[in-house]
């Protein structure tokens, strides 16, 4: 009823205050990168090839040839840091995916950040850490009406947010709750379930006393190709997550970087690199080691108001099944 007749329930005050702090995300988001130098963009959303995979795009047709909705602005953002050195985008992204969850929709509006001259996935890190904890502060000064009308439970960002590496979770996981209840053992898996997010948040808020908890090293073979591999441990990466309050709300990491390094990923991964042309002349010609972040916005919110379905903390959600309002 709430999303079918939105275009009138968003004037109460409770829904109208969700959106004040939307627009609050967004605009404090973009002064902390302004006030560090980088530069924000706007990058095609209609794209020639997909980014992550084609199974989940939305293919459209371009005047007669196909196209995609862009599932991120990955490939532009990196070839921007040739550019400017520091770029950043708030834009919707599209996602294909036949998720019907409470966390999941297929359009939503992404905080995006890519930079150069990193050191590795810490330096990306720690830029997170500064902007959430600039978001939050800026939340906490300029909305103070919204947030208490909802009630919302603000977070303190630790100096240091807790970490830890991917096997280490999935040990932890397995000790504290599997094999006490002899589930079943995903050790195996390269990926966290939402339930294993949920365990893991509840150890940090328990041993760190904290909202958040950056998961590092997921296995290469859940990442993307032009993700950088950990040097010590090949077979994981230099990326992580940051649950929140037990979700996954930020996925991030050091990319490659050498043009001959994603000749290699590409073969291995078995992609031609016709498509990626425009992206490969951007390495081709030089780029410094470089990294980013994209933080998801209704999921930022509704983890932040304890929302329990992220279509609360959408404007007009596109799911499955919902083209209108």
């Amino acid at each position: 009823m709430l999303l079918d007749h939105a275009v009138v329930v968003n004037r109460h005050p409770s829904r109208r205050a969700v959106f004040r702090l939307s627009a609050g995300v967004m605009a404090a988001f973009r002064e902390a990168l302004d006030n560090r130098g980088f530069t924000e963009i706007q990058t095609p959303k209609i794209v020639a090839s997909a980014t992550e995979s084609g199974a989940n795009v939305f293919k459209i047709d371009y005047f007669g040839r196909p196209a995609y909705l862009a599932q991120s602005p990955q490939f532009y953002k990196q070839i921007m840091v040739g550019v400017f050195q520091g770029v950043y985008e708030v834009a919707p992204v599209f996602r294909a995916e036949p998720h019907d969850t409470t966390r999941h929709i297929n359009e939503y509006v992404s905080l995006d950040v890519e930079f150069g001259f990193i050191e590795n996935h810490f330096t990306v890190m720690a830029l997170l850490r500064e902007v959430l904890a600039h978001i939050f502060g800026r939340l906490a000064e300029r909305y103070a009406p919204e947030l208490a009308l909802l009630n919302a439970q603000m977070p303190v960002v630790p100096g240091q947010i807790p970490a830890i590496h991917f096997a280490d979770a999935k040990e932890l996981v397995f000790q504290l709750h599997v094999a006490a209840q002899k589930g079943v053992d995903e050790r195996g898996e390269p990926d966290l379930s939402p339930q294993e997010e949920r365990w893991l948040g509840e150890w940090a808020q328990r041993e760190h006393n904290s909202d958040f908890l950056f998961v590092t090293g997921y296995p290469m073979r859940k990442r993307p190709f032009y993700t950088h591999a950990d040097p010590a441990r090949p077979d994981y990466s230099n990326s992580f997550d940051l649950l929140f309050r037990g979700t996954e709300l930020v996925t991030g990491g050091q990319r490659l970087h050498r043009y001959e390094d994603y000749l290699a990923a590409l073969s291995k991964a078995n992609l031609p690199t016709a498509p990626f042309e425009s992206y490969l002349e951007a390495f081709r010609y030089g780029m410094p080691p470089h990294g980013g972040f994209a933080i998801g916005s209704e999921r930022l919110l509704m983890q932040l108001l304890g929302a329990p379905n992220l279509r609360q903390t959408t404007l007009f959600p596109r799911d499955l099944n919902r083209l209108t309002p």
